[in-house]
């Protein structure tokens, strides 16, 4: 048995595609699971407040495909962040938490990706850093509630772009369940930005990392690149995570329109399934 799953972004096939199909093509190029998109469009919105007979449906096509949901990429606060200065948006910021959570819930989700900063659009401030502070303490005691792992995303913005910066915030709410769950390719862009060491910055988060995500980046590129026509260490990267313990790793890549995107499954999982055994 493998020490590790390797995990499918669902951005990587066409959205219009029904989530059965999606299911069975992750299964079919090779990858162990599905990691599930709530982003700030109104159709992913809406997909925190799934009626029961969906929900239903929904955990039912993971037992006929047998490709599980492991995990939820919750992006929908880029649009109304924790820490954004009007009250209103900050509400419904916590709303779309609440319902991801109970989302998870529902399907047997045990962790959700949470962007790692304070604002997305607006600018950042004192304000807006202690208003997230506020927000991501009541996030917190929610996912408690429902036994669900939160777990912050390294970012391409300086708020959170490195492991140690958000472990400064896990270490500060200091609960099970607020935790990391990383973006090798962001940190790698971190890291030569500050002249530092991805794996070191890495290792900082040892024992708090409950996934990875490989994703391909060049300096000031974080999307839409071939795998290993950048600068990210995947092997190492691999090796350094599951020397740690860590055992679920997502490939993270984008369906371009008018591709062979089964193809870019198949050659994409080989690549970092190649990556992940080497590292073992």
């Amino acid at each position: 048995m493998r020490p590790y799953r390797l995990g499918l972004y669902e951005k990587s096939m066409p959205a219009e595609l029904p989530l059965k199909e999606k299911l069975e093509e992750a299964g079919r190029a090779g990858f162990d699971y599905l990691e599930l998109s709530v982003d700030e469009s109104e159709a992913k919105l809406a997909r925190l407040d799934w009626t029961p007979s969906i929900l239903a449906e929904t955990r039912q096509i993971q037992a006929d495909t047998g490709v599980p949901i492991v995990s939820i990429c919750l992006s929908g606060h880029r649009r109304f962040p924790l820490g954004h200065p009007d009250p209103a948006v900050r509400t419904r910021g916590l709303q779309i938490m609440e319902k991801a959570l109970g989302l998870a819930s529902a399907l047997g989700v045990r962790l959700i990706q949470i962007a790692g900063y304070d604002v997305y659009y607006e600018p950042a401030s004192l304000s807006t850093r202690e208003l997230f502070a506020e927000g991501l303490e009541l996030s917190v005691q929610m996912a408690a509630r429902e036994g669900v792992i939160l777990a912050f995303e390294t970012m391409e913005t300086e708020f959170m772009d490195t492991v140690a910066k958000a472990m400064e915030w896990v270490e500060k709410v200091n609960s099970p369940y607020l935790q990391i769950y990383p973006d090798i390719g962001n940190m790698t862009n971190a890291a030569v930005k500050y002249g530092s060491d991805v794996l070191a910055d890495l290792e900082r988060g040892r024992g708090h990392i409950v996934a990875l995500h490989l994703k391909e980046t060049r300096p000031g590129i974080y999307r839409d690149l071939d795998f290993g026509s950048g600068h990210v260490g995947f092997r190492s990267a691999a090796a350094a995570a599951l020397a740690q313990g860590v055992g679920l790793f997502v490939g993270e890549f984008w369906y371009a329109p008018g591709s062979d995107w089964r193809l870019a499954l198949r050659r994409n999982g080989e690549f970092l399934r190649t990556a992940l055994e080497a590292g073992l």
